[in-house]
């Protein structure tokens, strides 16, 4: 009888504990709709939420831990290369695994999805067909177990995605079918889409970007190999000064050694008290050149190039220079070499798997967005001893990174305007470039307009000027006081001239960085002035027209130097003095009828220094100085006759 009583007890308990922790099997879905399919299957399940700490009375900020699995299925008579997955969260998601998958856009976990995320696959990034494998399922199915954390869906609601679908190029995706914790949709290639290359090589065509970067194994063997990375600049107006580039060993590999480049950081420790240490127990790693799983990767300097051990490589050691093939074509490809361990099940020589969420960036240069790496044609490379064969690397992968425009107040230089006929200068937005600190300083008001000479004094020093300038003016001065733009690089836009057949502009660069810029290079689009570029005079100016009427601008020989800010003449009284080109620039009306300087057709759309786009101001100078002097003449002509009229009746 007690036993009876137990067993009535636990029966009535279990679903209790189920409800406790939110898991939904009690609503599960039907079995996935997948016999049907004759494409790619993708589906997504919920299948349980706890609530976490802290707990709050608020429900919609309340946090729950989330597990669900998404599955991918390759239903298609042929191979699906690269899968890569969009799941549109929309529940302030915070992703902290993702099993079988990365994120594609290489972003470290834990990460934000809540406006939606791509997964790609690792390490299975290809999935085959059934025919080829027998229906074996562990070659032709991917499933992902995601957890992670979401926000404001109470139970019993289910914080299910908008949708999912396939993001690989060439297929149709139709509305999911969607049940209450779970959702699946059958996607097919369309028949109109035509590929770069056929469908049914064995790898897929080379990614194409911004920056091109190539990762491929030279020489394999037993528990290591020998990769060579090879980063291409793409990109007329893309850029990298002292690139740093990162990536993620997935597997537990480490980097014995490097020649062309090297790790900010020289250690093994991980290796010794992890599972390199355990294994290679007879291994000296003194000599290893780093076991952390996020390497940062930098350029060699020039003078390392002709090195036996380090350098040697071509297109190495250019201290982290990356030009754009227009300005430099030597100095628009990087190269180095890396001996990688590798460890247990990988230590067969054709067991090879390329790191992950790659990223890369420079000193005030543009922002890059990298895909993952996909599985290419082995590269050719030409024989060294100067005959016509050609050897090829044992494997190769390719990925892109990709220009990103700067989000509001994260540029890293920014410019300022003003004109002839106004003597007041807009400078840079207020945290044009970030705000660190915002407590002595508001980030959110319009900055205070300025006299011309206190665009060379630094930020820190303007204040006097500033509100001086604002009492004479009878401009507002807000309460506390803008904060500054922050930035490294400023650009002065100013309008010099206008006259009947044409106008002159000054472009100024100032450099606040403790950085000298070597090579620098500006370029400007000029949206209606463009066809009425003339000259410009003490740079080298060329005209870009397929980048939407660029105009771009670097320095003449012997004047390719940025210099860094330096300290005035008395450190203890004069403000620091920035570095600072200069150049005006002539426009012709002839090829612009209708133009109107006063009016800001006289200013740049879009400004970029070393291929960072700059941050613009919000508005233009005012042109009613301008505009009264000119209304004036009729004015003064009417006073003029008045008085010869009223001479000739007094005579």
């Amino acid at each position: 009888m007690a036993m009876k009583a137990s067993f009535f007890i636990l029966l009535f308990l279990i679903p209790c504990m189920v409800y406790g922790q939110d898991y939904v099997g009690e609503n599960a879905a039907p079995p996935p709709a997948m016999d049907n399919c004759d494409g790619i299957f993708l589906s997504y399940a919920f299948i349980s939420r706890v609530k976490e700490f802290p707990h709050v009375k608020n429900a919609s900020a309340q946090a729950y831990a989330f597990s669900s699995m998404a599955n991918i299925l390759n239903a298609q008579t042929r191979d699906l290369k690269a899968w890569k997955m969009f799941i549109e969260f929309q529940h302030d998601e915070i992703l902290v695994s993702t099993g079988a998958a990365v994120l594609s856009d290489g972003t470290d976990l834990p990460a934000y999805a809540g406006n939606g995320t791509f997964l790609s696959g690792f390490p299975q990034s290809d999935l085959k067909n059934s025919i080829d494998t027998a229906g074996d399922m562990t070659q032709i199915q991917v499933e992902i177990e995601i957890k992670g954390t979401q926000f404001g869906v109470k139970p019993p609601g289910v914080p299910m995605p908008k949708t999912i679908r396939l993001a690989n190029e060439g297929y149709k995706c139709p509305a999911p079918t969607r049940h209450k914790t779970e959702m699946h949709v059958c996607c097919i290639l369309n028949k109109k889409f035509k590929p770069n290359a056929t469908i049914d090589t064995k790898f897929l065509p080379r990614p194409n970007g911004d920056l091109m970067l190539s990762y491929d194994v030279i020489q394999a063997f037993e528990g290591n190999y020998l990769a060579q990375v090879t980063i291409d600049n793409n990109h007329p107006l893309g850029r990298l000064d002292n690139w740093n580039l990162t990536w993620e060993w997935k597997r537990g590999e480490f980097i014995f050694s490097m020649r062309g480049a090297y790790t900010l950081k020289k250690d093994y420790s991980d290796c010794i008290y992890g599972a390199a240490g355990s294994y290679y127990q007879d291994l000296d790693f003194t000599p290893v050149m780093n076991c952390q799983k996020r390497p940062i990767i930098a350029d060699l300097p020039p003078e390392r190039e002709k090195d036996e051990k380090n350098g040697n490589l071509p297109f190495c050691c250019k201290n982290g220079t990356l030009l754009p093939a227009s300005m430099d074509s030597t100095k628009s490809k990087s190269m180095f070499q890396l001996q990688v361990y590798k460890l247990p099940p990988d230590m067969n020589r054709t067991a090879l798997y390329a790191p992950q969420n790659w990223k890369i960036k420079g000193v005030l240069n543009p922002d890059y967005q990298c895909g993952p790496p996909v599985r290419v044609s082995p590269t050719q490379f030409p024989d060294t001893s100067g005959l016509l064969s050609t050897s090829s690397a044992v494997a190769s992968w390719g990925l892109a990174c990709n220009i990103t425009r700067p989000k509001n107040k994260h540029s890293s230089c920014c410019v300022s305007f003003s004109a002839f006929y106004n003597d007041s200068v807009i400078p840079c937005n207020t945290c044009a470039c970030g705000c660190p600190e915002t407590e002595t300083c508001n980030p959110d008001a319009s900055p205070l307009l300025l006299p011309s000479e206190a665009l060379l004094v630094p930020f820190a020093n303007r204040t006097k000027k500033a509100i001086a300038w604002a009492k004479i003016k009878h401009y507002n001065v807000p309460k506390p006081l803008p904060c500054a733009d922050n930035c490294g690089v400023t650009i002065n836009w100013h309008i010099y001239s206008d006259y009947r057949k044409g106008w002159t502009a000054r472009i100024t660069l100032f450099n606040w960085e403790e950085y000298v810029f070597h090579d620098w290079f500006t370029a400007i689009q000029m949206g209606r002035a463009y066809p009425g570029y003339e000259n410009v005079y003490s740079f080298n100016g060329t005209r870009m027209p397929e980048l939407n009427s660029t105009i771009f601008m670097q320095g003449l020989p012997g004047n390719t130097y940025l210099i860094a800010q330096t300290n005035g003449t008395n450190p203890a009284v004069d403000p620091p003095v920035p570095g600072k080109q200069q150049s005006v620039i002539s426009f012709t009306k002839k090829l612009t009828p209708g133009i109107s300087i006063i009016r800001g057709d006289g200013f740049p759309t879009r400004v970029y220094y070393n291929g960072e786009e700059c941050a613009l101001p919000t508005e233009f100078p005012k042109g009613d100085a301008y505009q009264s002097r000119v209304n004036l003449l009729p004015l003064i002509f009417l006073t003029v006759m008045t008085f010869i009229l009223m001479m000739d009746h007094l005579c």
